[in-house]
């Protein structure tokens, strides 16, 4: 009676973690995707238009930043206290983000509240780590990526309802009754796991270098091609600062005697392969994701709103690949090569039928084609965090773990970059060439230099009056106008989803060098 009374204590301790930790990263999560539909509210109050795009940059750079660090010293101090010390700072964010009174001071907080919202997010997926053997971590880890991305269906729908019924201060109030229950379940009930060291020294040369870093990487990356150009004195000289300080960063964790991020790991071909093949999904997946409402919108003309529903049954199909993946990877086995080739088969087959799309494609194969990427996508999730944490000893579990929510990250910000400066010259270069002799009689190149720099012009509610209005031309020639952007503008977006094809092909090229055994340990 004892032996299972000892059972269902520990079960139910179990359950109560995990619910608190997947509550604390769907929040996390949230908070990446919530605010954009409440921004247009948000700058009418508040104004600094030209800053609104940081509400949202500064949350992903703070958490981006975040990851391998709390990663690395978790491994030293345990996890439990920076856990609570992160949903701690997070609530506080969004207490202090519901009260901004100017842009800056929403987008300084928003930082702040990323630094919590990394903290979470980057401890789920260790925690997993943590508390289950290497056969059951696959299917508690596909649950954990599900939840992660259910939040991305969920997010920009939720924002918009709390805004038009409440406001748009309590996109981030209803933080503060879900952190709360989470701060007391994982204060009572995590176990405090983590390989902590009698009287460490703590890197704090390898913490600076390794934010000031990443920080100016991601501005560089922000900035570059959109408010500065790629070979500007400004971009070029964050990016100088970036490799400087990464180059310290190196040489500082190969001296120390507790490093954040030790440079064993990457002698760990298992760990190694996984980041370099989780940078290449994360450069696919943010593409994907941003340029597809980019093309129902300005391509196939719907609305914002129906643009949103159209992108549930991808974000679905990415919740239930994630899901299917890690239940096959705990069931079957922990073949990472065979499934992470399948998965990534699976997504690069849907993005390359995407990269066929055109003006003429019907919306049920578009609804088709990201519902292949999405399945394929959600299916690599747990295939390489597992496939690194059964690869690692605990000492190095926080910091592996990290490492590949923080590539898939910077991979998903320089594709982000990259893909949006060649879809602005691509159909820069395809309205100015593509027009019809009817159409260049008729437009001017001033007026054509105006287009090209408009794509929101056929996004407009009314397209074919703001360019009556804004270019002075007739009815008949706005509606042949229209037309043409729009063949220009799926070809630009068509072309970003090729790029994005080959980006997968080299992830799977990487994937065939996976290991399929736990054959590379880091000695300890």
């Amino acid at each position: 009676m004892n032996i299972f009374r000892i059972q269902n204590s520990y079960k139910r301790r179990l359950i109560l973690t995990m619910t608190g930790v997947m509550l604390g990263l769907f929040m996390a999560a949230l908070d990446q995707t919530i605010v954009s539909t409440a921004m247009p509210r948000i700058v009418a109050e508040l104004g600094g238009i030209e800053h609104f795009t940081w509400v949202t940059t500064s949350y992903l750079v703070a958490s981006t930043t975040a990851a391998p660090i709390v990663g690395g010293l978790t491994d030293i101090y345990g996890r439990k206290k920076f856990y609570i010390v992160g949903l701690s700072t997070f609530l506080s964010g969004s207490i202090l983000a519901g009260q901004s009174q100017t842009m800056e001071q929403l987008i300084v907080i928003r930082a702040l509240q990323g630094v919590g919202g990394g903290v979470l997010m980057t401890l789920a997926f260790i925690t997993v780590g943590d508390l289950f053997s290497a056969s059951e971590r696959g299917k508690y880890q596909g649950i954990v990526a599900s939840v992660f991305g259910l939040s991305s269906v969920v997010g920009p729908t939720l924002g918009g309802f709390i805004t038009e019924n409440l406001s748009w201060h309590w996109i981030f109030y209803i933080n503060i009754p879900l952190s709360i229950p989470v701060i007391i379940m994982l204060t009572k009930y995590l176990p405090d796991v983590g390989v902590k060291i009698h009287n460490p020294q703590l890197d704090w040369l390898g913490i600076v270098t390794l934010t000031l870093s990443v920080i100016s990487l991601m501005i560089a990356i922000s900035w570059g091609g959109s408010s500065h150009g790629w070979g500007s004195p400004l971009i070029m000289g964050i990016l100088v600062i970036s490799v400087i300080m990464a180059i310290i960063f190196v040489l500082t964790e190969l001296r120390v005697k507790n490093p954040i991020m030790p440079m064993e790991i990457y002698g760990n071909s298992i760990v190694s392969i996984s980041l370099i093949a989780s940078f290449f999904i994360g450069f696919g997946m943010f593409g994907g994701i941003t340029f597809l409402p980019l093309f129902f919108q300005g391509v196939l003309g719907v609305s914002p709103s129906a643009s949103g529903s159209f992108l549930t049954p991808m974000m679905l199909s990415m919740v239930i690949g994630a899901a299917v993946g890690g239940q096959c990877l705990s069931r079957i086995g922990g073949h990472y090569r065979i499934q992470g080739l399948i998965a990534i088969g699976i997504m690069t087959t849907g993005v390359f039928l995407a990269s066929r799309m055109t003006s003429d494609t019907s919306q049920h194969n578009v609804i088709f084609n990201i519902i292949v990427f999405g399945f394929g996508l959600g299916n690599t999730f747990p295939v390489f965090t597992i496939a690194v944490q059964n690869a690692t000893p605990p000492s190095f579990l926080g910091v592996s773990t990290s490492s590949i929510q923080f590539y898939r990250s910077i991979g998903g910000a320089l594709g982000l970059a990259l893909l949006g400066s060649h879809l602005a010259n691509r159909f820069h270069s395809k309205l100015g060439s593509d027009l019809s002799t009817n159409l260049r009689n008729n437009v001017t190149t001033e007026q054509i230099k105006i287009l090209s720099n408009n794509t929101e012009a056929i996004m407009n509610h009314d397209p074919i009056s703001w360019i009556i209005g804004n270019l002075q031309i007739s009815r008949g020639t706005a509606s042949e106008i229209i037309a043409s952007m729009k063949t220009s503008l799926a070809s630009g977006i068509t072309d970003v989803f090729l790029i994005i094809t080959f980006v997968c092909i080299a992830a799977f090229i990487v994937t065939i060098f996976l290991k399929e055994t736990q054959t590379s340990k880091i000695r300890v």
